[in-house]
């Protein structure tokens, strides 16, 4: 889906519905979770994440949480650092698509910078095994060009979302944010639409066997009051298959909570355990919006040439080494 065609719309709303999140805590009123047919609170709909705000702010440059009068200034730097200026031509002509999230998250009346809150310096913890297994898995993403085993399944095979927006935990995308839950009595379905994902999330179930291992995890969730609670484990620890801005191993557990605080608005937040690659675990919090926009048609597998493409640029690159060696 081109961003453009959209784009306008979700950029207003997430400046308003976001900036509601807090409306009713801050007039002083008490919000009512809506309840469904099950009795349970009512999280059907369509909701969007779409935000400058991000899981990890640059170092050092801005405080969590920045006052009103600085936001601009915030959000230019934010910008900034995501994507620095460039004196290098633009392959192709300038760039016409509308590019959503040009605004910072509101979480309880305050602007955000970052999604994490702990730790408070907004960088993920990671451990020295981490940064060795992240350097690893960086290289696996960007210099691994063997073959079909090594590429990753999102933007060359397109059967994840990118960005790390299916989860969990559910990133916000730069386009393509929006996400239908559907909820039964037993289970509740989140549909993201970048690439189409569909995850399931089965309530009051009991966790599969360890050796059956899922790309979204085996998530089962229980309700306390009105909070949506998710425990996923069983994640895949492929490294061609993560798209998150962090990587899992095979012990990795996430806990999620989603909880209706605004008619329009869904607080999201999310602790993340992985003892091999963090040094403690680490909490976030994101801001959901609703919409009445439609999940438009995902289209990525057409014209999609990029596998095959990647793999003979590399085979020539190869050849190419292999005749000036021999020239030499």
């Amino acid at each position: 889906m081109d961003p453009k065609l959209i784009g306008g719309a979700l950029c207003v709303l997430s400046l308003v519905g976001v900036l509601g999140l807090s409306g009713a805590s801050a007039a002083g009123q008490t919000y009512r979770t809506p309840r469904n047919v099950y009795g349970a609170p009512d999280l059907n709909g369509v909701w969007n994440n779409n935000a400058l705000t991000r899981l990890q702010r640059p170092a050092g440059i801005l405080p969590l949480v920045v006052r009103p009068a600085d936001v601009a200034a915030a959000e230019r730097k934010l910008m900034t650092s995501y994507s620095p200026p460039s004196t290098a031509a633009n392959v192709g002509g300038t760039e016409t698509e509308w590019w959503d999230g040009a605004h910072l998250a509101r979480i309880g009346g305050a602007f955000r910078t970052s999604w994490l809150v702990d730790p408070d310096d907004g960088q993920l913890p990671y451990s020295a095994e981490g940064k060795r297994l992240a350097a690893v898995f960086a290289k696996a993403q960007t210099e691994s060009f063997d073959g079909p085993e090594s590429r990753p399944v999102a933007g060359d095979r397109c059967l994840l979302p990118s960005w790390g927006a299916m989860g969990p935990v559910m990133m916000n995308a730069p386009y393509n944010a929006n996400y239908r839950f559907v909820q039964t009595r037993d289970q509740i379905a989140i549909m993201a639409e970048n690439n189409s994902e569909l995850r399931i999330i089965r309530i009051g179930a009991a966790h599969l066997p360890s050796q059956i291992r899922t790309w979204t995890g085996d998530s089962i969730g229980h309700w306390e009051k009105d909070t949506l609670v998710v425990e996923t484990t069983n994640l895949r620890a492929d490294a061609p298959l993560s798209q998150a801005p962090f990587f899992f191993t095979a012990g990795a557990r996430v806990v999620e909570r989603f909880t209706r605080v605004a008619p329009a608005a869904l607080k999201y937040e999310f602790t993340v355990a992985d003892p091999r690659i963090f040094a403690r675990a680490w909490r976030a919090e994101m801001a959901f919006v609703a919409t009445d926009a439609p999940l438009y048609e995902f289209a990525c597998h057409e014209g999609n040439y990029a596998m095959s493409n990647v793999l003979a640029g590399a085979r020539a690159a190869e050849r190419a080494q292999a005749t000036a060696s021999v020239a030499r």
